[in-house]
């Protein structure tokens, strides 16, 4: 063997050598009954968690439904360690718990003229949610779906004999609608209604009165998507909104008061989704929204049929409007609070509408907006729930700035702006700076309420930035679009021109920034250690993907080809290299900084395996790595014995790499 071989063999084995022992030499240990593994994350201060106590004993009061006399309200709150479901007799009244399950609730939904519900609970995280009905006369509930399938979607007929939902349960991948009819003893018989024909979800929208015609969702990708008519009596399924060979989003909400027509809301008129009405035997369809340029998000009809109400996402504040179904007049409500609305409901005799408002300074709570004759007109709103903020000062409490920074291409021969809520901490700065990146990726940072961001600012001193990079929705057809296929990086480009514009900011420290997101937000946040080691301090990844082509294969089956629109198909060759060659695990190399990698074992979306190979590879490469794997969580913590460890180790990983 020559001289140089030879030395080229025992660097290898040396190197090797170096390798197996920096792995070996892995500093672990557990908390939360074992639950919850640490791996070279160093002992947490008593201190931190004493100093952030208050900020993790936040909660929130989600609206779910009206009892059955429309008098009481049910609500998701946390006063355990998981959000439970509670009621609500009056306006600031008490709440009486209902359910005192080890995991949280899901899906809520009101059984009409029955004094009980539905709801959803998976275990671990793991997703698969199964189906419970609960009688809230006496707290009895069962399971109802078939204990391995993945349910949700939970949709019942006007009368409370029939519950229509969507399961995986045919045969574990595909995603169908099912029907459920409920005996005089409320026991269920269940029967498919609804066989996806490949690799998109389904899921039902809503019944006519008669209960014999059933409106369908198909959802294929952020892009594309049908509403679809099925006659329960005759078996056929007509499309009713969208043509799958010309894109465009369509989404079915309701019937009208005759079912000679159908609401839904579609971009094909527009950049965004706007309220439209369809008769159903014309085809004719009738714009209603058409002086409102922004998505409408959220609907909601009265019992009737007689008014709706329906929210607009305008810059990523909701607008709430009442709408008269006969004429199609509608008018603003302008006494709610400035924030982001969701989970509408009127009550029985349609004097009342409840909701779910979230605000920069408050979290989620539930309000109750008196009505008045008029479809069209608001009386007095009222809060019901006043959730905890751990005894701090709501009223101290920061509120974003919108901005829009400059990137690298153009529109029109305008330069692009990408939108962005930046929150400052008191004082002049300079200020360290966490970017904070949303997953999904057609998914919106809305300024919502987070405790996380307040306590960052108040403890830690750091200006918080979240931008909504292209691919985000909220912003038109056009924009949601930007990223897909072969131009994925171009959205780590909006996060390298962000990068430029802190640096034109004099109270952002360009010297210590740091990113951080989850999911999709993961995969950006490893992207961005790639691409700008150089100008990053610290990176926090969460549940995120490292390697598209591992990842694609290795999601639960339901949600593979739904995915594969997105980001690709990885069984293409082409894009199968431009996969492997954008992935952040075979570009590990490039990644400067340190990394702390959060998740759950029991994740169907992105695999531990995500997690455990880019974990490997940053070792490899001698990069500090902080590793974090819940053992009972999936797609994120929601345990709070858990998430409160989480958010300690953050805060000591931004002390130890951002702030020094």
């Amino acid at each position: 063997m020559k001289r140089s071989a030879l030395a080229s063999k025992i660097s290898l084995l040396t190197t090797s050598a170096l390798i197996s022992l920096s792995l070996s030499a892995v500093e672990t240990r557990t908390l939360n009954n074992g639950n919850l593994v640490l791996e070279d994350i160093p002992q947490i201060p008593a201190s931190i968690g004493q100093d952030l106590n208050r900020y993790q004993n936040v909660r929130s009061a989600g609206f779910d439904g009206w009892t059955q006399n429309g008098e009481s309200i049910i609500i998701t709150t946390r006063f355990g360690d998981v959000a439970q479901l509670h009621r609500v007799d009056k306006a600031g009244g008490a709440r009486h718990q209902l359910t005192f399950f080890d995991e949280p609730i899901g899906q809520v939904s009101m059984q009409p003229n029955n004094n009980a519900l539905a709801f959803t609970m998976d275990a671990g995280g793991s997703e698969y949610a199964q189906i419970f009905t609960m009688d809230l006369k006496t707290g009895d509930y069962k399971m109802i779906s078939d204990g391995e399938s993945r349910n949700g979607a939970l949709l019942w007929n006007r009368d409370g004999t029939q519950l229509a939902y969507q399961s995986t349960r045919r045969n574990g991948r595909s995603n169908d609608v099912w029907l459920a009819s409920f005996d005089e003893n409320n026991n269920p018989e269940h029967e498919i209604a609804v066989e996806s024909p490949d690799g998109t979800w389904w899921g039902p929208r809503a019944f006519n009165k008669q209960a014999d015609k059933l409106l369908i969702q198909q959802y294929i990708s952020s892009t594309s998507s049908l509403v679809h008519l099925k006659d329960l009596k005759t078996g056929k399924l007509t499309v009713v909104a969208g043509d799958k060979e010309k894109q465009s989003r369509n989404f079915g909400l309701d019937f009208d008061a005759k079912g000679e027509g159908v609401f839904i809301t579609t971009d094909r008129y527009s950049q965004f989704t706007q309220l439209v009405y369809r008769n159903i035997k014309t085809g004719k369809e009738t714009i209603v929204t058409k002086d409102i340029n922004w998505d409408v998000q959220g609907t909601t009809f009265n019992k009737d049929k007689s008014r709706a109400a329906f929210v607009t996402n305008e810059n990523g504040l909701s607008r709430l409007y009442l709408l008269n179904t006969k004429t199609l007049e509608y008018k603003p409500v302008k006494s709610l609070p400035i924030g982001v609305v969701g989970g509408m409901e009127f009550n029985a005799d349609n004097s009342k509408l409840a909701m779910s408002i979230n605000t920069p300074k408050t979290p989620t709570d539930t309000f109750v907006l008196n009505l008045k004759k008029d479809p069209t007109q608001a009386g007095k709103l009222e809060r019901w729930t006043y959730s905890e903020v751990g005894g701090l000062n709501s009223e101290s409490f920061i509120e974003p700035e919108l901005v829009r920074y400059p990137t690298f291409d153009k529109k029109d021969g305008v330069t692009r702006e990408i939108p962005a809520f930046v929150y400052k901490p008191e004082g002049k700065g300079p200020f360290p700076v966490i970017i904070s990146i949303h997953g999904g990726p057609e998914a919106q940072y809305r300024p919502y309420f987070s405790s996380t961001f307040q306590m960052w600012l108040a403890k830690l001193g750091v200006a918080v930035i979240a931008p909504n990079v292209r691919g985000s929705s909220g912003y038109g057809k056009e924009y949601v679009a930007l990223d897909n296929g072969f131009k994925r990086e171009d959205s780590v480009k909006d996060i390298g021109a962000l990068l430029d514009w802190i640096e034109t900011q004099p109270d952002l420290d360009k010297e210590r920034v740091a990113v951080f997101g989850g999911s999709y937000g993961g995969y950006m946040v490893l992207a961005s250690a790639v691409h700008y080691s150089d100008r990053l301090k610290a990176a926090v990844d969460i549940v995120g993907i490292s390697n598209f082509v591992t990842f694609l294969e290795n999601t639960k089956s339901y949600r593979r080809d739904l995915r594969r629109v997105e980001y690709g198909d990885e069984r293409d060759p082409k894009m199968r290299a431009h996969l492997e060659k954008i992935s952040p695990n075979n570009n590990v190399e490039k990644i400067k900084v340190p990394m702390f990698v959060v998740q759950g074992e029991n994740d169907p979306r992105v695999p531990v395996t995500e997690a455990i190979q880019i974990v490997k590879a940053l070792r490899e490469e001698n990069i500090p790595v902080w590793y974090m794997n819940a053992l009972n969580e999936g797609h994120g913590y929601r345990k709070k014995e858990n998430r409160d460890i989480y958010q300690q180790a953050v805060v000591l990983f931004m002390q130890e790499h951002l702030l020094k």
